[in-house]
């Protein structure tokens, strides 16, 4: 017997009748068929479907790797712009420290307050997570510093603009005349730097400029301000110490005697004293010293309102001999 199939229905063949008889399969029969074909179809969706999942995006998923690469674009060109904000800012803060704050004689400010970062290892850890979490959080690292640089440097220009308002008053404080007649420089004996004792014949640092001068010689406020000393210094002889504000201050040693005295507010241009020979003094001449912020500072700076620039120029040059000092 031999079983023939045609379009699913089944033939047996019997050779008593030599003729091929109908086969009717059974229920159970039926189900495995089913079953078969159903296994078969739901294997081949599977892997259609998974083909699909990977080889081609759903249309949400399009979308939003789309919208990421736009975000992922819009960072980057945001990060740049950043970097040039702060080179942008960078200027400015070097202008302000070089320029604006020279001019105007102020403390800089240091390097290390305008760069500082921000404390704390865990303030972008919450960024992590985000997609492409390394450009975000650089972006946001340049943003906040951007911030507080800018924070600073606004800061800054309202400092200076409060010292821009009392440039006239600061003008007339600070020690811009020489403090003795001295218009064809001739009686400059020696200037500020390292210097010959006259005395130690050795080098030491002379903290101001000497002026030779015949005792009784006047002496001038070099800048508006009040006299906070007056009397015998060691080395100084007689002295006289004045406190021009905006953290200048004067001193004038080795005076014969006073004409101003201690708590007396002087105009630039009156005479304070007389020029002698007192103290640690190998002459008569008047010993001169510009302190800013308590600290010596080239005298041969300041004579800007007194001399034409010839003549200033000349000064530094003579400022500059390194010869023996008087005292």
């Amino acid at each position: 017997m031999r079983l023939f199939k045609s379009r699913k229905i089944y033939y047996l063949y019997n050779p008593n009748t030599l003729n091929y008889e109908r086969v009717y399969p059974s229920a159970k029969d039926r189900f495995f068929v089913v079953l078969r074909h159903l296994s078969i179809g739901i294997v081949i969706g599977i892997g259609v479907f998974i083909l699909f999942m990977y080889a081609f995006d759903s249309p949400m998923e399009a979308l939003l790797r789309k919208e990421n690469k736009l975000l992922e674009t819009q960072y980057e060109i945001l990060s740049r712009r950043l970097d040039d904000a702060l080179q942008i800012l960078d200027d400015i803060q070097q202008r302000d420290e070089n320029l604006y704050r020279a001019i105007f004689q102020t403390e800089s400010i240091p390097e290390s307050v305008r760069k500082s970062g921000f404390g704390g290892s865990n303030r972008y850890e919450h960024l992590m997570t985000l997609s492409h979490a390394e450009l975000v959080i650089a972006t946001t690292k340049k943003i906040d510093m951007l911030r507080k640089q800018l924070y600073i440097q606004s800061n800054s220009f309202e400092e200076l603009i409060g010292l821009g308002k009392n440039m006239e008053e600061r003008n007339k404080c600070i020690p811009a005349i020489q403090p003795v007649s001295n218009k064809d420089l001739r009686q400059t004996a020696s200037g500020y730097g390292m210097r010959l004792d006259p005395i130690y014949r050795t080098l030491r640092f002379h903290s101001g400029m000497d002026f030779s001068a015949p005792v009784g010689t006047d002496i001038y406020a070099t800048g508006n301000g009040k006299v906070i000393f007056a009397s015998w210094k060691q080395s100084n002889g007689n002295c006289i110490v004045i406190d021009h504000g905006y953290g200048f201050q004067t001193l004038y040693g080795h005076l014969s005697h006073f004409k101003a005295k201690v708590g007396q507010v002087v105009t630039r241009g009156e005479v304070i004293g007389y020029v002698g020979n007192t103290g640690k003094s190998t002459g008569p001449h008047l010993h001169y010293e510009v302190l800013v912020k308590g600290r010596p500072d080239n005298p041969s700076k300041y004579y800007y309102m007194d001399l034409t620039p010839e003549e200033y120029d000349q000064m530094l040059q003579i400022a500059e001999n390194h010869g023996q000092v008087m005292d």
